[in-house]
């Protein structure tokens, strides 16, 4: 996706300045805020655009650089934007501290994303080829119906810790210096439960098992991931959920091999098929008929015969299906008839070769050394 000027998305011109970019940077995080617009994703994306928009143009040197090379400048120099809420709530704490009465120095009330969870899901050749509808089970922390994820007992409030005045932090004097560290009796949380919720125990969140209906698109291969936005953890004080990634695994199959789209087998065939040419059947992943392959005279061990378009589904867009490639393995028999053994005596003779019944002397010795 093509990423916008950083200056359009704030509504500002190329010569303003902090003041203009904080003013308009405001007005948007309070039009796009999570807390206010539950559920929107459009909403979330706009809100995560105007931050990195921020963070950029706010930055002396990130600015100069994208003014110069634009997005790419700032891509090649390592510059990834924000992971989530999270991390833009704890850059940006004193712009929503004077927006919605908090700010970056924990506590609470600062709204927090949930946790992102990962589901791992095997499957079989032919299901990663056909794709398929897939019921999953996890469990997940979610919200307390009870206190509403105050994690405090209904009919009462959280309490303003007294220690850190509700900061989550306290600071102390070591000479000329001043350290913060976490608040040791509400740790860091700016607030103290007196009354704990009896259903989740203060924490504010109960173990749910959860179950949901997946689609797995046809072509997946092992280490595809599906993201299901909003089915992670749930968010803190009115922050969103965190996602569900779904990480494939797919099985070794017992006849074809698997390189991206494309499908490897072998087939054994005779000296004599080899030899003369012959016509096989072979199955096809994802199709209830056999392929015709035609095996050509003269065919040498370990040679390759492509079958166009009879591969893996694919998930790239400019083609439909990988391709088919069948290595050809010669089985030389180890135990002869009297009749096999006379027809290739007669068939040594038309080449002209006599060959010895004596136990040869070696390939070294017959060259003399």
């Amino acid at each position: 996706m093509n990423k916008r000027d950083y200056y359009e998305v704030l509504g500002v011109s190329r010569e303003s300045g902090e003041v203009e970019f904080k003013a308009a940077y405001r007005k948007l995080a309070l039009k796009y805020h999570p807390d206010r617009n539950p559920g929107d994703k459009e909403a979330e994306e706009m809100f995560k655009e105007a931050a990195e928009a921020y963070d950029v143009l706010t930055d002396a040197e990130k600015r100069q650089l994208y003014d110069r090379f634009g997005h790419e400048g700032l891509a090649g120099s390592g510059f990834r934007g924000f992971n989530g809420f999270e991390d833009i709530f704890s850059n940006f704490g004193d712009i929503f501290e004077g927006i919605f009465g908090f700010g970056g120095g924990g506590g609470r009330t600062r709204a927090r994303q949930g946790k992102s969870l990962r589901y791992d899901l095997e499957l079989s050749l032919e299901e990663a080829f056909h794709g398929k509808e897939a019921e999953i089970s996890f469990q997940r922390l979610e919200g307390c119906p009870t206190c509403h994820g105050s994690g405090a007992k209904p009919g009462t409030q959280p309490e303003t810790c007294g220690t850190c005045q509700g900061r989550g932090q306290v600071i102390r004097s070591q000479g000329f210096f001043q350290v913060s560290s976490t608040c040791p009796a509400c740790r860091g949380q700016g607030e103290i439960i007196s009354q704990p919720c009896p259903e989740c125990g203060g924490g504010g969140k109960n173990r749910v098992e959860k179950e949901l209906q997946v689609k797995i698109p046809a072509g997946v291969d092992t280490g595809s991931q599906l993201r299901l936005r909003g089915e992670g953890e749930s968010g803190e004080n009115g922050g969103p959920p965190g996602d569900l990634f779904v990480v494939i695994h797919v099985k070794e199959h017992n006849f074809f091999a698997r390189e991206e789209d494309d499908l490897i087998c072998q087939i054994p065939i005779s000296f004599v098929q080899a030899t003369l040419g012959d016509t096989m059947s072979i199955p096809l992943l994802g199709e209830e008929d056999a392929h015709e392959v035609t095996i050509p005279k003269g065919t040498q061990p370990g040679e390759i015969i492509k079958v166009h378009g009879k591969g893996m589904t694919s998930l790239r867009g400019f083609r439909k299906r990988g391709d088919l490639y069948i290595k050809i393995v010669v089985k030389i028999p180890d135990k002869l008839n009297q009749r096999q053994t006379e027809l290739l005596q007669e068939f040594a003779q038309t080449e002209g070769l006599t060959l010895s019944k004596k136990k040869g002397k070696g390939f070294w010795k017959k060259k003399g050394h």
